[in-house]
């Protein structure tokens, strides 16, 4: 199969395949800009926030210059750790310099997260603007199992990777 494909049309699904690489990656690059978040899609892992969102569901963060409120569902991450959490903000402490920490919880959790933070970082009661990746403004439920699937299965994406170079090498798509 391979030995009929033509150089030009090989190199053409090449570039085809780059392209859409680099279209991925310019609409992730312009998301971040727009929502000034370095991350403005995460998936949620647990089902610590049930009923409001499910394992699986995908969220589209933003970190505008908004002050956060009691209730607003945030995701951050502890200092040290990699895996971001996504809590409701359960209370606000305003400190004498007037700035601000936020103690949050799981909405199906029974407890705050005080435990969860000090799990990590021993003596912290409270989490900081600066661990703030962004506030929830949507989501699209289910859409980041896949993500989940992948991650947990490596076969899966072993699989997926192959189909999919071999699907772009044997298109016989519109070639130059």
């Amino acid at each position: 199969m391979l030995g009929r494909v033509k150089p030009r049309q090989l190199l053409f699904q090449i570039l085809q395949v780059l392209l859409y690489v680099a279209s991925a990656l310019a609409m992730w690059k312009g998301a971040s800009v727009l929502f000034y978040n370095e991350s403005p899609i995460v998936v949620v892992l647990s089902e610590s926030m049930t009923p409001a969102f499910e394992r699986g569901d995908l969220l589209f963060l933003a970190h505008f210059d908004i002050p956060y409120q009691v209730g607003d569902i945030v995701v951050y991450k502890i200092k040290g750790q990699q895996i971001p959490i996504v809590h409701r903000v359960l209370e606000l402490h305003e400190h004498n310099d007037g700035n601000i920490s936020m103690l949050t919880k799981g909405d199906y959790n029974q407890v705050d997260d005080r435990g969860l933070y000090h799990t990590y970082n021993r003596g912290q009661q409270w989490i900081e603007p600066e661990d703030v990746m962004g506030r929830v403004y949507g989501h699209f439920p289910w859409m980041g199992m896949i993500t989940i699937i992948i991650n947990d299965y490596p076969q899966v994406k072993t699989a997926l990777l192959l189909f999919l170079g071999l699907t772009a090498l044997f298109n016989k798509g519109d070639a130059v």
